[in-house]
């Protein structure tokens, strides 16, 4: 009995985990063309998966949901990369791990620009992540990781104290990355980024 529930259950969630990702690939379509958070319909975006509205309903609340969605993919993809790229080059210091970590996400969002888009938004517009996402991912989950690897590596005592400063850091480095993004010059954002990693290096560990 329960072999016949797992056969007719796997095509169900195949098919799910499918029309995800059409509507998540066809959101990401749309805002690369250009087509603003504050214009996009639900309607659009069902179009642009071959979906009907309905369709998307059932997976989706509204398209600020969608947004978010796209951004926890992201997020979690550069969680697997940065993960794989420490093992790969284990830095020596603590201030190596935090370059290592800026440089990475720097990168990333080079190669990802929908993925930057929502996070840091586009010129002359906000950011298209919500803040509780932002919050619940960033503020909570990086910050574990964090705070594991600096405890496990470098043997930093996690105490409270360490831990705001390091919510704190984080704030402020988005602040600078968002900042460092808004410069027209590659050369002027290079050195904001640069700038960003000496003043949380010298915070974090003086």
């Amino acid at each position: 009995m329960s072999g016949t529930t797992t056969t007719r259950r796997a095509p169900l969630q195949e098919r799910s985990q499918e029309t995800v990702a059409r509507v998540l690939a066809a959101t990401t379509a749309l805002l690369a063309r250009g087509v603003a958070l504050e214009s996009l319909t639900t309607a659009q975006i069902a179009h642009e998966a071959g979906l009907s509205v309905g369709g998307l309903y059932r997976f989706f609340p509204d398209k600020q949901a969608i947004v978010d969605a796209i951004a926890l993919r992201h997020m979690e993809a550069f969680q697997e990369r940065m993960g794989a790229a420490l093992m790969a080059d284990f830095p020596e210091t603590p201030r190596d791990f935090l370059h290592h970590v800026v440089d990475e996400f720097v990168a990333y969002l080079g190669e990802n620009p929908d993925f930057r888009t929502i996070a840091f938004g586009a010129q002359g517009s906000g950011r298209l992540i919500s803040r509780p996402t932002r919050d619940d991912y960033a503020g909570h989950q990086v910050l574990e990781m964090v705070m594991e690897f600096l405890s496990g590596a470098f043997e930093i005592e996690p105490t409270p104290d360490f831990a705001f400063r390091l919510r704190l850091a984080t704030e402020i480095g988005d602040r600078l990355l968002g900042f460092s993004f808004e410069q027209a010059d590659e050369d002027n954002r290079l050195r904001v980024v640069d700038e960003m990693k000496g003043v949380l290096a010298g915070y974090l560990f003086p």
